[in-house]
């Protein structure tokens, strides 16, 4: 999407290092405008950015054509400046034609190349009556989110950061890392609306003692926001180097739900009762049965409904503060101080026992059986709740949860063109099968049951079909 704005050179270069954090080669970024428009501006921000502690000198290539630099991330750029090139067969030998088809290139006055790249970004730059201001017109996908971020970071005071990507998950939000001169913290961008929930959230997690990070800066319009780096040691990470920690891991994160549960509930979050539990797990019969080459349209469409009834039997536990998304992946160990907590703007008002489920069935890793029975038996002792009604309704939230990921995950491969959830795929089934086993989930199991498995060539069939392929 194409988007235009007015940027001094700060703002240009911040621009310039944004994209620098979220393009991949093969890429070719095409710089036109006249001379003095700050092109050289731009194209240098952005070789500093992708070098990092690494940078060299960026001199203008305009009387060598051509510089090339080596890029720490993984390939090599090359920019070019083909003002003076008097003949385009020079760019042959100059091994430009080869480099876009492998490298990131630059290139500024674009209009000399005799055949135009194919899929370019396109960034121009004019000069404007003002002589310290120019405008900037961008033409690829993603770039009026990509000029939203760099203003609010320019905006913020800290538009000399370099930014780093992180790791994103299956929405629509992006992270990214800066680190400048204030040291470091983490840029949110959330274009689906969510920004608001997510404030809201950190506020009343933060005045309670819990470890969200503090909020730098927020736009909560443009879905953006810059809040404390919580830093790398996810407990996904830490269990991987190091899985002796795991009892000590999940005791505290047993007792951050205990303290959690203590809480009211906040007004503010919607209730995730036996009608909403059935309405998300729609997502499975929608997508599952018909991916796993059932024809009866009818097939699985009893197991929402089924859901409902049992909830309203089962979760009789007065509902609690749950922040839904609690895994591995959403905490970060931090020793002795409160672990941290990100990625909980869909919190919700559930059974105490959905946000244990979400941490110790998880679908992106092994969680010892012992291991989650000795959790749930400590969260047991802390909070005196019933054992057997509490086993039973934990199975249900289980069991609903996995059939939604499962639903989920079977979607993001067919429509969005995303296949790696697949893998996780049998993994999630096994836990399902567990909650399955429960005596008071016997109807479950069986519309469950009657369905097939995701053994290894039901998941190539799906895979298969995915867009991306």
């Amino acid at each position: 999407m194409s988007t235009s704005l007015i940027a001094d050179e700060t703002l240009t270069a911040a621009l310039a290092r944004m994209l620098a954090a979220q393009i991949a080669p093969p890429a070719t970024i095409l710089l036109e405008g006249p001379v003095g428009a700050g092109k050289t501006h731009f194209a240098r921000a952005f070789i500093r950015a992708r070098q990092g502690d690494l940078a060299e000198d960026v001199p203008s290539p305009t009387f060598t054509l051509v510089q090339t630099y080596d890029d720490p991330m993984g390939s090599q750029i090359w920019h070019a400046d083909l003002y003076r090139l008097t003949d385009p067969s020079e760019l042959f030998e100059l091994g430009l034609d080869d480099a876009m088809q492998d490298a990131i290139c630059l290139i500024e006055w674009p209009d000399r190349l005799d055949i135009a790249p194919p899929d370019p970004l396109r960034i121009t730059l004019t000069p404007c009556p003002d002589p310290d201001l120019r405008r900037i017109d961008l033409d690829f996908d993603g770039a009026d989110r990509m000029a939203a971020r760099a203003a609010f970071v320019t905006q913020a005071g800290w538009a000399e950061a370099r930014v780093l990507p992180l790791a994103g998950d299956a929405s629509a939000r992006r992270y990214f890392r800066l680190e400048g001169p204030q040291g470091r913290a983490i840029l949110m961008d959330d274009p689906a609306g969510a920004m608001p929930a997510f404030l809201t959230m950190t506020d009343w997690l933060t005045g309670h003692g819990f470890g969200a990070p503090a909020i730098i800066a927020q736009d909560q319009a443009s879905g953006l926001a810059l809040v404390q780096d919580l830093g790398d040691d996810l407990v996904a990470r830490v269990l991987e180097r190091d899985p002796g920690m795991a009892p000590l891991i999940y005791d505290r994160v047993v007792d951050l739900l205990v303290d959690l549960h203590r809480q009211p509930v906040p007004g503010f979050v919607p209730a995730l009762d036996g009608a909403a539990l059935a309405d998300q797990v729609g997502l499975f019969a929608d997508w599952y049965p018909q991916a796993a080459g059932v024809t009866d349209g009818a097939a699985g469409a009893g197991i929402a409904p089924l859901i409902a009834r049992l909830h309203d039997a089962l979760a009789v536990l007065p509902p609690v503060l749950a922040l839904r998304d609690f895994h591995a992946e959403n905490l970060i160990w931090r020793d002795a101080s409160p672990l941290g907590l990100i990625d909980y703007q869909d919190a919700v008002a559930a059974h105490p026992a959905y946000d244990l489920v979400s941490a110790l069935q998880d679908a992106r890793r092994d969680v010892d059986p012992a291991l989650e029975t000795r959790a749930i038996d400590r969260y047991l002792a802390a909070t005196g709740v019933d054992a057997d009604a509490f086993r039973a309704a934990y199975a249900l939230l289980g069991a609903q949860r996995n059939l939604r990921i499962m639903g989920i995950f079977t979607r993001l491969c067919l429509r969005d063109g995303k296949p790696r959830y697949l893998d996780f795929m049998p993994r999630v089934w096994g836990h399902l099968q567990r909650d399955l086993a429960h005596p008071a989930l016997t109807e479950l199991a069986a519309q469950v049951n009657a369905l097939p498995a995701p053994d290894a060539a039901l998941i190539e069939r799906i895979r298969a079909r995915c867009p991306s392929r």
